[in-house]
């Protein structure tokens, strides 16, 4: 894609759709003159600079890459209206956007029916299925792995309801054993289950604990926003292949959340939330004086925790797919360059003289750390923050992040550790761009040439 050619394009086609209303003054108190707009416009593209280069393979730190050139001309093309998918009212082109992307979303994870929106944020499409969850089982608290993404405890905070914090196994999925233990006290009224930990990328077992809906009458809710497309992985062919189960058991749990700004190649905020029964929409019910009146469907206002929200989101969502949709044989193919890349570096750190694998990367997130004799946590911890900062300076960078693993969980994992240290942090690298395949070598060689003693 030639992207200064097609946001160029942006800028043309709704001019032409603009100039159909007919001619109009601008207005004085907007003008602003092309030499002041020149300084500011220089002063701002300067402080960009200021960024990690998330666009190359060098980084393999956080969550983190540029958007599609497709999202980009979708998002700025309808950002020129500026759409509100608030109420059909202020965006019914981008709010048809929406349903449409949401619906391959919801196919995607096999809903045979579904009730969702897309929302800014993971965070906020989780608040609203915890919101959900509230409703349904008042007085009943929500259970989630203790190695779940933070929101959730927050978000249990925020709507006044008791989290329970689940210990995890040595691979960093939630424990059915332990799990079991709380809702046998009838507490719980919600369970998370995460598909893609944002530590370690861990899958929680959600094909074994439908089992526990049935029995203790709870409600399964999966926190999908980093791992949710891999599901497009399940039953694959080849290495980057990953076991059906846990991920077509998502089909039968209450609610979803996905967040296309990570592997749907989304700018921010772009997140979603999918319920499999419509009918929870009824805790939803509110109504607005001035802003539901041209249209009897549903605006998608009347089934979201949120009010305005960009409906350049969606049309930028709804470009993507309608390029890269949401299949195997589409996005499907971005997502398995990046889990080949995570298993071809786990190989090499395997066959390391100077790293250590911390675990075997179930998605794209490799974790590892730096060989030492004698082994002990503090000497992990020291070394992985030298080789994260050293690897940013020089002619040869490399752009990592760290992961506090507790004491228990490095020694489950690695025994021979002595544990001199609550705990230690460790090297951490996400492999989201599919461009990683290529480099894998190249970063293998440059935190090789980090963690060797100096």
């Amino acid at each position: 894609m030639d992207l200064q050619h097609w946001l160029g394009r942006a800028t043309e086609a709704i001019q032409e759709w603009a100039d159909g209303y007919g001619p109009y003054r601008p207005h004085p108190a907007l003008q602003v003159d092309d030499t002041r707009f020149a300084a500011a416009f220089e002063e701002l593209t300067g402080r960009l600079t200021d960024n990690y280069p998330f666009f190359h393979p060098r980084y393999a730190g956080q969550m983190l890459k540029p958007p599609h050139p497709a999202a980009v001309v979708g998002y700025l093309t309808a950002m020129l209206i500026n759409p509100n998918n608030h109420a059909l009212d202020g965006g019914p082109a981008t709010a048809a956007m929406e349903r449409e992307a949401v619906a391959q979303l919801a196919a995607m994870f096999g809903y045979d029916t579904h009730l969702g929106h897309l929302t800014t944020s993971g965070t906020i499409a989780n608040l609203e299925a915890l919101f959900v969850a509230r409703e349904l089982h008042p007085g009943r608290g929500v259970a989630y792995s203790a190695d779940a993404h933070y929101t959730h405890g927050r978000m249990c905070h925020v709507l006044g309801m008791k989290g329970y914090a689940i210990p995890t196994d040595d691979r960093g999925r939630i424990s059915l054993d332990a799990l079991e233990d709380v809702l046998r006290t009838g507490e719980v009224g919600t369970v998370v289950l995460t598909a893609g930990t944002t530590g370690l990328g861990a899958v929680d077992p959600i094909h074994t604990a439908l089992a526990l809906r049935e029995r203790h009458g709870v409600r399964l809710h999966v926190d999908a926003a980093y791992g949710g497309f891999f599901t497009l992985l399940a039953g694959a062919d080849g290495p980057e292949g990953l076991p059906a189960e846990p991920w077509r058991a998502i089909a039968h749990c209450d609610s979803v959340v996905i967040d296309p700004h990570k592997h749907g190649l989304q700018p921010y905020g772009c997140g979603a939330v999918l319920f499999r029964d419509p009918e929870v929409g009824r805790f939803y019910l509110h109504d607005s004086p001035y802003t539901y009146f041209t249209s009897p469907d549903l605006h998608l206002g009347e089934i979201s925790l949120e009010c305005s929200r960009a409906g350049a989101s969606a049309a930028a969502l709804w470009l993507t797919f309608r390029l890269l949709p949401p299949t195997p044989d589409g996005l499907g193919r971005v997502l398995a360059a990046g889990r080949r890349a995570a298993l071809r570096w786990a190989d090499l750190i395997t066959a390391s003289e100077v790293l250590e694998l911390y675990q075997r990367p179930e998605l794209d997130i490799v974790g590892y750390f730096p060989l030492l004799e004698p082994a002990t946590l503090s000497a992990v911890d020291a070394a992985s923050a030298s080789v994260l900062a050293d690897g940013m300076t020089g002619a040869d960078p490399v752009f990592l992040s760290t992961l506090r693993a507790d004491r228990e969980a490095f020694t489950s994992r690695h025994p021979k550790i002595t544990a001199d240290a609550d705990g230690a942090r460790i090297l951490r690298s996400v492999l989201m761009k599919p461009e990683s395949e290529h480099h894998v070598a190249d970063l293998h060689r440059r935190v090789e040439q980090l963690a060797r003693p100096h």
